[in-house]
């Protein structure tokens, strides 16, 4: 076997070096085409809110939280995520109509993920978090933080009550809550 020069094994490195410049370029491309020709950008650069003055502002005040149907019919459920509760503790929503889940926290970071559904999302202070998803099925499901939060996070869970949409029936604010059972 005859034995390998000093300049094979250096061209061999510019060679791979090239190919790894290039391929990084390449995925760099696709990243900056990608936010530029297509307005991709990251979730957060959404809604912004202050922390300090969530429970001031106008979509998070208490009298706000939970599910209401919008004049144009939209479904929307706001959620307060603070340690270590999310308020309301239970949310109503109709199986079969797209419902938009919107989430604040005025403490630390929370995550939260629906049973059975694509609903996941951080929930960062500062900025509301937004989740829209269709409910497929009537039942009961749990919505637990998957964040660590603190010492009281693993009894940091809501539910969310999946109604027929027969039974899915706003009051004359349109507004809808749990009944206690």
């Amino acid at each position: 076997m005859p034995a390998v020069t000093e300049r094979e094994v250096v061209a061999s490195e510019r060679r791979w070096g090239l190919f790894v410049a290039a391929t990084i370029a390449v995925i760099f491309a696709a990243i900056v085409w990608s936010a530029i020709a297509m307005g991709l950008s990251p979730p957060s650069n959404g809604a912004i809110i202050d922390p300090k003055t969530l429970h001031l502002s106008r979509e998070f005040t208490e009298a706000n939280l939970g599910t209401s149907v919008t004049p144009d019919g939209a479904v929307v459920a706001r959620i307060v995520t603070a340690q270590f509760q999310f308020t309301p503790a239970c949310l109503v929503v109709p199986a079969g109509r797209p419902v938009a889940l919107r989430f604040s926290s005025p403490d630390v970071i929370h995550g939260i993920l629906i049973q059975g559904t694509n609903a996941n999302t951080m929930v960062v202070p500062g900025y509301i978090s937004q989740v829209t998803t269709v409910f497929r099925h009537a039942g009961d499901l749990l919505m637990p933080c998957h964040e660590f939060c603190g010492l009281g996070h693993s009894q940091m869970i809501a539910n969310v009550r999946v109604v027929p949409p027969a039974d899915f029936r706003p009051g004359p604010d349109g507004r809808v809550a749990c009944a206690h059972r």
